[in-house]
């Protein structure tokens, strides 16, 4: 994803399938932005539906966690400018607590009014990005082939529902020092607890921080949970994978680690 120009109304404008993250508008002229827009090149998971639908849940209930909604259209959504900075890996226990206490917030809005989360549609995603990793004689081959072999229908049913965020990447939680507030809402939706905690602790890029207090916070089933994670495990290597859409985004040897973890966290099951 790239942005083209700020435009004259201070909106942002993007070339990539989903929107610009909030911290790279930030970058351009944070001292004259007081909105932006966020516009799609197309919308196959509804996302500007699920963005416009979460802000004006939450802005409505739980005022200053995420930005105000504005104005829309089919393929864009404009929305107020919140203060902070993106977290950086790792976050700090300060941080990490912080965010805790911005998850309770958000958790305790009821979601019925959300669509739900497509899970279904990850669980296929996922499967078909394994299929040519599986013919690998390495250990991303093994840890596909394990999988692969996994099942995660358990996953389809909503236990303890939720507002999901569903991108739970560091850059979208935003901290001025005091306060954390969360961006990009495009992937929202009405979810599950167990798997949004899952999601939160397989992202790439959050692996270097210690996530164990919100585990304290929320316990959960741990066969779910370690279910969950098998699962987004999964849905990253074959993102990272030989192949895969960001395969040459990270560095050499990150889809083995990759293959590792998930290898590990299946022999946990």
């Amino acid at each position: 994803m790239r942005a083209s120009r700020i435009d004259p109304g201070r909106t942002l404008r993007h070339l990539g399938p989903s929107a610009v993250p909030e911290r790279r508008l930030r970058r351009v002229c944070p001292q004259l932005v007081t909105t932006f827009t966020k516009r799609f090149t197309s919308a196959p998971r509804g996302e500007p539906d699920r963005e416009w639908a979460a802000l004006t849940l939450l802005a409505a209930a739980v005022p200053d966690l995420v930005p105000a909604p504005l104005s829309r259209g089919a393929l864009w959504v404009t929305m107020s400018v919140i203060p902070g900075g993106p977290l950086a890996d790792p976050a700090t226990p300060e941080q990490v607590e912080a965010l805790g206490d911005v998850l309770d917030s958000l958790w305790s809005v009821k979601p019925a009014a959300l669509l739900p989360m497509d899970i279904p549609a990850l669980i296929g995603r996922t499967l078909k990005a394994l299929v040519p990793l599986r013919e690998r004689d390495d250990v991303i081959g093994r840890a596909a082939e394990s999988a692969a072999d996994l099942d995660w229908s358990s996953l389809l049913t909503v236990q303890d529902p939720v507002v999901a965020h569903g991108d739970p990447n560091l850059a979208n939680y935003l901290w001025d020092g005091t306060t954390m507030r969360i961006v990009d809402f495009e992937d929202a939706g009405l979810g599950d607890r167990a798997m949004e905690l899952a999601n939160l602790l397989e992202h790439l890029a959050g692996r270097r921080t210690d996530w164990s207090p919100l585990l304290d916070r929320w316990p959960a089933d741990p066969v779910r949970l370690q279910t969950a994670r098998t699962l987004w495990a999964a849905f990253w290597l074959g993102l990272i994978g030989p192949g895969g859409p960001s395969a040459n985004v990270n560095p050499p040897g990150t889809a083995e680690a990759q293959a590792e973890r998930l290898l590990r966290l299946i022999a946990q099951l």
